[in-house]
């Protein structure tokens, strides 16, 4: 497994910021350009622990924090950088539509650019394709904060 997350270019990101200029940096995520952007303005963002997947969150405090705090750095960002934006959009790929595997946040200003690239990031169903992060967020909402 050492040697997977050493070959993985979100954590050598994560990890050394010499190679990638990053928007945001703080003890649990990062945040940083996409190399090949799909809207007015695209960022993404990563935890620095290696996560694979979204397959691999679950119904637990720290995961459910973890997307929550990942979405307000989003927000933030694009809020700051793109405050002329009517909408924004958050979300996550699912396998196997995820080109890395290390679980990281596309964050939108829209609109897509050009706007064949939102078909990138549409929900295919139960075939998986792209959740929005409210969505992820109910998915793995903690039970013992659900209401009876």
């Amino acid at each position: 497994m050492a040697r997977a997350i050493s070959l993985c270019i979100f954590c050598q990101i994560a990890r050394s910021s010499n190679s990638t200029p990053l928007l945001h940096s703080d003890d649990k995520v990062v945040a940083f350009k996409d190399i090949n952007p799909s809207a007015f303005s695209h960022y993404l963002v990563i935890p620095v622990e290696h996560i694979p997947t979204v397959n691999d969150l679950q119904r637990r405090n720290e995961d459910y924090t973890l997307v929550s705090h990942m979405i307000n750095v989003g927000e933030t960002l694009l809020r700051r950088d793109a405050p002329q934006s009517n909408q924004y959009r958050f979300g996550f790929h699912q396998p196997p539509f995820n080109s890395v595997d290390h679980l990281h946040l596309h964050c939108f200003a829209l609109p897509f650019i050009p706007r064949w690239k939102q078909l990138k990031y549409m929900s295919l169903g139960p075939l998986g394709g792209f959740v929005e992060a409210e969505k992820l967020l109910e998915k793995i909402k903690p039970l013992s904060s659900i209401p009876p």
